[in-house]
């Protein structure tokens, strides 16, 4: 590579860079400051995570760089500036009570910001290999940050869950790569595309493409790939739960779009039975199975597993509209899931304990009435009732199926989520109709912060969605 062409793709990622440097110097802060630099490195590492988001927001360029294994896009801005926001959100709500929750260690913000800049790389891959590096940077820092609260055997127990089936997954990846790689001469996302339009696909190559598919599923926590999910979000701390359900989703499905909107486009009758499936499964899974849980973490893990099969339903269309539907779902259910952890993280007795009991919210009305509005308002948009932000992410997904002919996916999806309201809905009536079990303790400004605001999106959508609907529409040009 040339100096001239090396200058431009540093250029082009900029933000990683800076990222991957910054990151270096934080933990050389920790390590020479010492254990009680931690306060400190949190606060550096949010300022950088908002260094970057500014640059993106401010960054016009597109192209390719690296000879073609990194790319900037409208769409690669947008993911990673949520995947920032997811984030930084997620730091900001382990401040406030880190010691309590054993995170109080310079470690914790040096790992966040390292998943960070592994999930940049891969929105930004178009390249197999870029695609599994980026993957890995951000896994392994998960790995070690969901077994974090290393003296309790929960998040020891969600750590090492994580770990064994996540490399799994990594592995049935990986030989899909080679596999796709061997039947294509190719590692580049346009070049794999270029020679699935110019001649017959082989059998291998669909293996192939089914091993790095079902890879992918297991970071959004898709079924049949979801079985680590209620564990990880029970088990690990609060804050790293929220991380978990927000930006490495984001990632994770970012470059699911690109891999299926690029590399495999010219086999769209292939994939798409495969997204189909996934999307009905998940849809299905996470509507009936989370009705049992008296947990809420779990309750929210098989929510999750549902919303991912509904933003599935937009990318099975294999359109603009389709992708664009992806897109926003992806940006509302990241404000619905921040918020409602930070609920969860507020749900925290007088004498210090938290509590995770679904039944612990009775009567949340009478103690903590702005807790429980805006909690009433998150569950209502998680159920998709309009007018909130939770109904136009579920409607521009299901137009994408119809536009396509998809009809009985659309179908399904409607009743699911029909299915899905009944556990929502129970979480409301317990907080506004039963008897209080207990006081919660004063809730802390930063989560006060964080559940107004995401509350004040969904309640507000219909006003300012223009905006986040452009941007959504404009990120989906890239692939179309």
């Amino acid at each position: 590579m040339t100096a001239e062409l090396l200058s431009q793709s540093l250029r082009l990622a900029l933000p990683e860079v800076i990222l991957a440097v910054g990151a270096l110097a934080l933990l050389m802060i920790g390590v020479f400051s010492g254990e009680k630099s931690a306060p400190l490195v949190t606060g550096l590492a949010i300022a950088l995570l908002a260094v970057v988001g500014a640059m993106l927001v401010f960054m016009t360029g597109d192209g390719q760089a690296f000879g073609g294994a990194f790319v900037s896009d409208t769409f690669a801005r947008f993911m990673k500036i949520l995947a920032l926001i997811g984030s930084i959100t997620a730091m900001v709500m382990s401040m406030g009570q880190a010691k309590a929750l054993e995170l109080d260690k310079f470690e914790f913000p040096v790992l966040l910001v390292l998943a960070t800049l592994g999930m940049m790389v891969l929105i930004s891959a178009n390249d197999l290999i870029a695609f599994y590096l980026g993957l890995e940077l951000m896994s392994l820092a998960l790995y070690v940050v969901a077994a974090f609260s290393r003296d309790n055997l929960r998040s020891t127990e969600a750590g090492l869950k994580y770990f064994v089936l996540g490399a799994l997954s990594s592995g049935m990846m990986l030989y899909g790569m080679s596999l796709v790689y061997g039947f294509t001469g190719n590692t580049g996302f346009d070049e794999i595309a270029t020679v699935l339009s110019s001649e017959e696909r082989g059998l291998g190559l669909i293996f192939g493409m089914v091993f790095i598919l079902a890879g992918a599923c297991f970071k959004i926590s898709a079924v049949p790939f979801h079985m680590w999910t209620p564990d990880v979000y029970e088990g690990a701390p609060t804050p790293v739960t929220a991380f978990f359900a927000s930006a490495p989703k984001v990632a994770a499905m970012a470059i699911l779009v690109r891999v299926v909107s690029e590399a495999f486009l010219p086999i769209l009758s292939d994939w798409r039975q495969i997204i189909v499936f996934v999307a009905i499964a998940s849809m299905l899974l996470g509507s009936f199975a989370a009705i049992g849980q008296k947990n809420i973490k779990r309750l929210m893990a098989y929510s999750s597993i549902g919303h991912m099969g509904y933003a599935l339903v937009g990318l099975s269309a294999g359109t603009e509209t389709g992708v664009s539907g992806v897109v926003l779902y992806m940006t509302i259910y990241m404000v619905m899931t921040l918020g409602t952890f930070a609920c969860i993280m507020a749900m925290r007795r007088e004498d210090g304990t938290y509590v995770e009991t679904v039944e612990d919210l009775a009567g949340l009305s009478s103690t903590k009435p702005f807790m429980a509005l805006v909690l009433t308002a998150l569950m209502f948009s998680m159920a998709g009732i309009p007018p909130l932000a939770g109904f136009f992410a579920k409607y521009f997904v299901f137009v994408a199926a119809i536009e396509a002919k998809l009809y009985a996916l659309a179908i399904i999806g409607v009743l699911s989520s029909v299915v899905g309201a009944y556990y929502y809905l129970r979480i409301v009536k317990l907080m506004w109709f039963d008897e209080p079990k207990g006081q919660f303790a004063r809730v802390s400004g930063e989560l006060r912060l964080i559940f107004g605001l995401s509350g004040l999106f969904v309640v507000a959508y219909v006003l300012i969605g223009g905006p986040i609907g452009s941007a959504a529409s404009a990120a989906a040009k890239s692939f179309f």
